[in-house]
Formats: structure tokens, sequence, C-alpha cells
């Protein structure tokens, strides 16, 4: 399936990586949901996946129908039922995601201005933008350099500028 590169995006970031069984199960809940998924009677063309083991996302194509109030609540249910099922926090803000080669890390905002302050995490460092509202800044902004991303802004004095 083709997406729109302006269909919208939501990212669920969760608290600890998925395990493999978790992964599958995640995913086919997704499978069902979106397979199902209206606005106002009108089938979505959306998907749902998993990155790294630790990110949900869920797309939906705007060009063919919009995702309302309605549908997006219910898209928030799912993953309410998926964060209690499996035990995750999928909503929590405060975690800051991170990679360093190649491997994700999640932790809350005061271990990753400590990680900052240690020089662990500098503005080299590949971090999450789960702000991303479009599949098009999905593919270009979501991975992106913390010099190059809000988390410059919010942790400006850790990083000492």
């Amino acid at each position: 399936m083709i997406f729109s590169p302006q269909s919208k995006v939501w990212i669920y970031q969760s608290n600890r990586k998925f395990t493999h069984q978790e992964a599958v199960e995640i995913q086919q809940i997704l499978d069902d949901f979106t397979s199902q998924w209206k606005a106002h009677g009108h089938q979505l063309k959306a998907k749902g996946g998993i990155f790294y083991q630790y990110f949900i996302v869920l797309t939906v194509d705007q060009e063919t129908a919009h995702a309302t109030g309605c549908s997006i609540d219910a898209s928030v249910k799912t993953i309410k039922q998926i964060e209690n099922k499996f035990g995750l926090d999928l909503f929590n803000r405060f975690n800051m995601a991170y990679k360093i080669d190649d491997e994700v890390h999640v932790v809350p905002k005061e271990d990753f201005e400590t990680l900052i302050s240690i020089k662990k995490i500098g503005l080299d460092t590949i971090v999450f933008n789960n702000l991303v509202q479009t599949l098009m800044e999905f593919e270009q902004k979501w991975e992106v350099p913390l010099q190059s991303s809000w988390h410059k802004n919010i942790f400006s004095e850790q990083l000492g500028i």
C-alpha cells in the first residue's frame, strides 16, 4: 500500500523494548485495528507498524478519508489496550529516546540530562522527534542529530549552549 507523503502519523514510544513475542502480538493488534479503522463510516487507509522494538507508528492517508475525533479516540483506546495488556508506558512524553551505535535507548528526562552532563550524549547523538506530523516528516525528521531537534532547546543548559 502506498501512502501520500502528507499522511498523518502518530508515534507512541514505549518505556521499554518489546520482546519478540510482544512485537508479534502488538503487530497483529495493529493490523486488526487498522483493517477496520473508520471515520464517520468511511474506511481509513491506515497502517500500524513497530520500529526498533520501541515505537508504534500509526499512519492514515488523509487523501482517502480524514481521521476525526472519534476515530482518533478509537486509536488511542487501542494503544491504551496494548499498554495495559503488555505492561507498557506508551504515553509518557518525559521519556527520551536516543540511538548510539544503531542501538535505541529510552531513559527518563532526568537520566537524559545526566547523560548529556557526563558527555555520553552530545549534539551529534541521534534522537527521535516524536512530534513529527506527516509521513514525509517521519521519513526525514524523525531520527535527527540532537543539534537539529527540539531537544537542543530543552537541554541547552546541559549542553552548554
